[in-house]
């Protein structure tokens, strides 16, 4: 079979295989209920009610001065349209994106936001209701799935590269969208042999512009492996079978490394074939542990394997390599519970703080055949870096953390890591205040070095029903924004942002 037709047989059966067509567990009416009957007693609930229309334009109200530096747009990512004729999806990854974005200018700053037209943000439309099945949601007759890309709901990230502005999903193609309107234009194909293979969420940008990028094929056990010229062409693209598949969501780039962690949730296709969801489809099997694969990025077919003790990682920060042994940090979690469970109950409004994440800093020895962790006790998410230094040697990770949020989910800080020495420097918002992904941008006409930039994002203000835009001195984060925005407009609260230079 010729290459092409052999590519396009896996995605369809993947396609057929690991989406299921029957509802499981509560009705998506019980969630709701569930969750309007919390919304009284939980203000944090305001950021996770969605929307069911786009957003115009707002000015915001700002309280100091923008760097000059700063004149572009800061787009953001995330799951927004939670609900759709009185039913309400079972997970937060379900629902469909909205990319927003933030017009820095001379003159303030304005906000708007789009949903993405995708196949199923269209079918659904049409419907009144959702037909097409979701990550952790399979509605009550829904309409057979022929490949992953129906149910695409590019809600998860956005990048700019080669050009194109491009929201992301983890099961399918990158989504264009106009980054001055945000409309939505076509799906992104790389190649005739790749297309509608998955191409994550998170993908990675070399210094010299290339981006490297991964899909997962669930069913079939196959990781595709992508690399991108700084034009926007593909330079090659490469398909290898990993047995007991895992969920990744992020991976790592060294200057000659790809690094991918595989937790111990594991893709069942049985349970998938039964008719389950595709995260019900995924077993938890600590005996495993955390396995690492690493790639030379000249020989993608010669993986070399180590492995850590059993935890669950969604994101990681950066990657580098100092005398042969790659270092990296992540954010770790005792197991998948925050996936499995706590973003179901969180769309029920319920909240328990059963586990938490925190960092993690891994060392693998290719040489020595050994890896290993160590814990650090800050509670985080979102890791950042800065974008001059992914893959080569750095010190510094920005992200949000979990100082002293209460009984709530999420997060009420900014945080500076040093995982070089373990110093930091925090900036906390507040107990009522639901801190986003900040990204750090490079000061545009500053020293060069490693953090001299600012750190920018977003926080939902519970106490006034609003959204703030901040903007920090990334080495000066104790002192507060040098610049804050208000908008009288709660949004819900999304995943992953960019800052792109006007």
């Amino acid at each position: 079979m010729e290459r092409r037709n052999f590519i396009q047989a896996l995605f369809a059966a993947a396609g057929a295989a690991s989406l299921g067509a029957r509802a499981a567990g509560p009705s998506a009416d019980a969630y709701a209920t569930a969750f309007a009957a919390s919304r009284a007693a939980h203000r944090w609930t305001m950021g996770y009610v969605g929307l069911q229309a786009d957003v115009e334009p707002m000015p915001l109200t700002l309280r100091g001065r923008i760097p000059a530096d700063l004149t572009g747009a800061f787009y953001r990512n995330g799951p927004a349209r939670h609900m759709l004729g009185g039913q309400r999806y079972h997970h937060l990854f379900d629902g469909d994106g909205m990319v927003q974005k933030y017009s820095l200018s001379e003159r303030g700053i304005v906000h708007q936001g789009r949903f993405v037209r995708t196949e199923k943000f269209l079918a659904d439309s049409a419907a009144g209701r959702p037909v097409r099945a979701a990550f952790g949601t399979n509605p009550p007759g829904a309409e057979p799935i022929p490949a992953p890309d129906a149910i695409n709901v590019a809600n998860t990230s956005v990048v700019s590269h080669g050009g194109e502005l491009m929201a992301l999903w983890e099961g399918g193609s990158a989504t264009v969208i106009d980054g001055r309107t945000l409309a939505t234009r076509e799906r992104r194909v790389w190649s005739p042999e790749y297309a509608g293979m998955p191409f994550s969420a998170h993908p990675k940008i070399e210094p010299d512009g290339t981006l490297w990028n991964f899909g997962i094929t669930s069913s079939l056990g196959l990781l595709s492996i992508y690399r991108v010229k700084p034009s926007g062409e593909l330079a090659s693209a490469t398909t290898i079978k990993v047995p007991d598949i895992a969920m990744v969501h992020d991976f790592a780039v060294t200057e000659r490394h790809l690094v991918f962690l595989l937790p111990p949730l594991v893709f069942d296709r049985a349970r998938s074939e039964a008719g389950e969801t595709f995260l019900d489809s995924h077993v938890w099997k600590p005996e495993l542990g955390m396995r690492v694969l690493v790639l030379h990025k000249d020989r993608l077919d010669a993986p070399q394997w180590f492995e850590l003790p059993a935890g669950f990682v969604f994101h990681v920060g950066n990657a580098c390599e100092d005398r042969g042994v790659i270092r990296l940090d992540c954010i770790r979690s005792p197991s998948a519970w925050n996936a499995t469970v706590a973003l179901k109950e969180l769309m029920q409004g319920r909240y328990e703080a059963h586990e938490h994440a925190s960092v993690a800093l891994l060392e693998i020895d290719p040489k020595a055949g050994r890896a290993r962790q160590s814990l650090l006790p800050q509670v985080a998410e979102f890791p950042r870096v800065d974008p001059r230094i992914v893959g080569r040697r750095y010190a510094q990770v920005f992200s949000a953390a979990r100082v002293d949020a209460g009984d709530r989910p999420g997060f009420d800080a900014v945080m500076r890591l040093d995982v070089t020495s373990g110093r930091h420097e925090v900036y906390r918002y507040g107990a009522d205040l639901m801190v986003e992904e900040h990204v750090f941008v490079p000061r545009r006409n500053g020293s060069g070095r490693e953090g001299d930039g600012w750190l920018v994002g977003t926080a939902l203000d519970l106490k006034r029903e609003q959204m703030l835009f901040s903007v920090f001195d990334a080495q000066q984060l104790a002192a507060g924004p040098v610049a804050q925005a208000s908008m009288a407009r709660v949004m819900p609260l999304g995943l992953h942002g960019i800052f792109v230079h006007a």
